[in-house]
């Protein structure tokens, strides 16, 4: 069984690979930063044509690509596999990938090293890891590396059971308080870009006033630079656990499973292959070769007769 791979309908502009100077400018021209998760080939092709500026392949891609409950299992190994295919959907956007719970916590080295083989392995243009405290000195280490990183606060789902569970985050003055300490530690250790997650609004508007990188805001408002949805909870795909913030712009599933489901129902009728989907021969060359094969017992092949 094979399928030929197909391009998607190209933008018409020819857009140039978008690259951290040009986020910084987008910040600075007040133009929203896009942000989408991809975790395939076919789903960073969607994202290439819609022109976003921004992929991720987030640790998200554990539980809406991958199957598992949480974030957390996700290895290395499983996350490189799939940014190695979003990568080669991509040509323009900013390519970042998540390094999975466990992969950075330990030591600089640690941090550096899994960041090094996304970056050799899968080809990604930036690293992401979650919340500040010992992730901001493991951010540091991976800047000075010559690794760009984007940092990550407020909800952070590797460490959400630590949290309370999946909820927004900054809701009292001293959580506020310490979102925004986690933020502006990752800026001054050389962060790039940081997400915030989850958090009030008002909070957002309050920690922005003090940014000097893009911020991209999932569930923190419109003041931030940009923003970044889930690819499945953006379609329609995912069936899990939908966050408020999650707006859905698509209904994919519903048509995946209707579309499926008329090809069954086409098989089992006997309907379809039908004669335009299936191939013809020559009838000179099949009887060359029926010619060459013993028939069935008990039956004998006349000319121009089907097998």
């Amino acid at each position: 069984m094979s399928t030929a791979p197909k391009t998607p309908d190209t933008p018409t502009d020819d857009r140039l690979p978008v690259t951290l100077p040009a986020l910084a400018d987008k910040r600075e021209r007040g133009e929203p930063i896009v942000m989408v998760t991809a975790y395939d080939f076919p789903s960073a092709q969607v994202a290439e044509v819609a022109g976003v500026d921004m992929v991720l392949v987030g640790d998200s891609g554990a539980m809406t690509v991958l199957g598992y409950d949480s974030t957390v299992p996700v290895s290395v190994d499983e996350m490189i596999v799939l940014a190695r295919a979003v990568r080669r959907g991509l040509k323009t956007p900013f390519l970042v990938a998540d390094l999975p719970f466990g992969s950075y916590e330990a030591s600089d080295a640690q941090a550096i090293a899994t960041a090094q083989r996304f970056v050799k392995e899968a080809g990604v243009d930036a690293i992401k890891l979650e919340r500040g405290g010992v992730a901001v000195q493991r951010a540091r280490a991976i800047v000075d590396a010559g690794i760009p990183v984007q940092g990550h606060v407020g909800l952070t789902p590797q460490t959400a059971t630590a949290l309370g569970g999946y909820r927004a985050q900054g809701r009292t003055a001293q959580r506020a308080l310490d979102v925004t300490r986690d933020a502006l530690d990752l800026q001054d250790a050389g962060c790039f870009s940081i997400v915030f997650e989850a958090i009030p609004a008002a909070v957002a508007d309050a920690i922005m006033e003090r940014m000097e990188v893009p911020v991209i805001g999932i569930g923190a408002g419109a003041s931030t630079d940009g923003q970044v949805l889930v690819f499945h909870d953006l379609l329609g795909i995912y069936d899990g656990h939908s966050p408020r913030f999650a707006k859905r712009f698509a209904s994919v599933k519903e048509e995946m499973v209707a579309g499926v489901r008329a090809y069954a129902e086409e098989v089992r009728a006997g309907t379809f292959p039908a004669a335009e989907h299936t191939y013809s021969i020559d009838p000179d060359e099949l009887e060359r070769y029926r010619a060459t094969l013993v028939p069935p017992a008990g039956i004998a092949w006349g000319p121009g007769e089907e097998m």
